[in-house]
């Protein structure tokens, strides 16, 4: 009977120490990480498999698990399978499951201010567009994220958006009574309805099959998205409007993110500015191409005088900005170009 208490206590002793024992920790730094069941993180967005998007999440994924040790699990869903975009920052912002997103302008349920992000025409070249992320007017739209409860570990530049249609738009009266799908962005609607056409927001996850339908004319993205939701299969041009040059940030629950010892948090910025990195040298090569594959899918490029679009839009929008956004705004527009 006692050799078989002390075995019995030897198997014990070895299963706690497998797993950690739920006590045995690692010192690095001011905490200790607790050694046991992995960490888990969820990421969710809007866009398939083949988008640069996705793509980040995946080399995230890669360099967190890595150089975590295992510590940290990282479960990615792309097309919408958790839900659309305002769903997933309610989910991560209420702790119901999802934990980094990429969002911008649709943040501003939460700050009014990052509504701007959404504002036409008010970047008006790549350079600029850089220069706001990395100067002063990103760090403060980084701090305004924060506060609403959003840690940015990174963004993803996007192409210019163009709208697209079966039938060639090429002066903003063109627009008129066009049903056209936007993204659930006062400032985008605010634009459209200034230039005659009648905005629908709804999900990006929805739009192929209203198009397909008829419910909708048209829709307004950048041409990653036109190419990786299929639209050219719906749409025949791309009307070259340009009219929103903007971003979206790899953005992480604050509460999820401070659960984090300190040596996991320095994965995690790790891993954002790696997935950042190859991103983006995806998202460019991609930008050479992706004009010439949709030509090739059947689609045909319409060039617009984009200041008679510019002229409509802005002075619709700028009549809707709050203050706090119109603060915002004036700082964006001083950026160099």
């Amino acid at each position: 009977m006692r050799k078989k208490f002390v075995a019995l206590c030897i198997l014990v002793g070895l299963a706690l120490s497998a797993c950690g024992g739920g006590n045995k920790t690692t010192s690095e730094g001011s905490k200790t990480a607790t050694v046991g069941e992995p960490v888990e993180i969820v990421i969710s967005h809007i866009v398939d498999e083949n988008h640069t998007w996705h793509k980040g999440a995946e080399k995230f994924k890669e360099v967190a698990e890595e150089k975590s040790g295992g510590r940290l699990k990282v479960s990615i869903y792309p097309n919408s399978q958790l839900g659309n975009e305002i769903d997933t920052i309610q989910s991560i912002l209420t702790g119901g499951g999802c934990d980094i997103t990429f969002t911008a302008e649709s943040m501003q349920t939460y700050a009014e201010e990052l509504g701007v992000i959404g504002m036409p025409y008010a970047i008006k070249s790549e350079k600029q567009l850089y220069n706001v992320l990395d100067g002063e007017v990103g760090k403060e739209m980084e701090d305004i994220m924060l506060k609403s409860g959003m840690r940015v570990l990174g963004y993803f530049v996007r192409g210019p958006r163009d709208i697209t249609s079966n039938t060639p738009i090429k002066t903003p009266d063109d627009l008129k009574g066009f049903i056209i799908r936007t993204p659930q962005s006062p400032m985008t609607v605010a634009a459209f309805e200034a230039m005659g056409a009648k905005p629908t927001p709804m999900a990006f996850s929805e739009v192929f099959t209203s198009l397909q339908q008829g419910v909708i004319n048209g829709q307004e993205n950048p041409l990653a998205m036109i190419k990786s939701g299929s639209l050219y299969e719906v749409q025949k041009y791309v009307n070259q409007t340009e009219h929103l040059r903007a971003w979206v940030y790899i953005a992480m629950g604050e509460k999820k993110y401070q659960s984090l010892p300190d040596d996991l948090k320095e994965v995690v910025n790790e891993a954002a500015k790696e997935a950042q990195t190859y991103e983006h040298q995806l998202f460019l090569e991609d930008e050479k191409k992706l004009k010439g594959e949709l030509q090739e899918k059947g689609m045909e490029f319409v060039e617009v005088d984009q200041k008679l679009f510019a002229e409509k839009a802005v002075p619709g929008v700028e009549a809707i900005l709050t203050e706090k956004q119109k603060v915002l705004y004036d700082k964006i527009k001083s950026v160099e170009e």
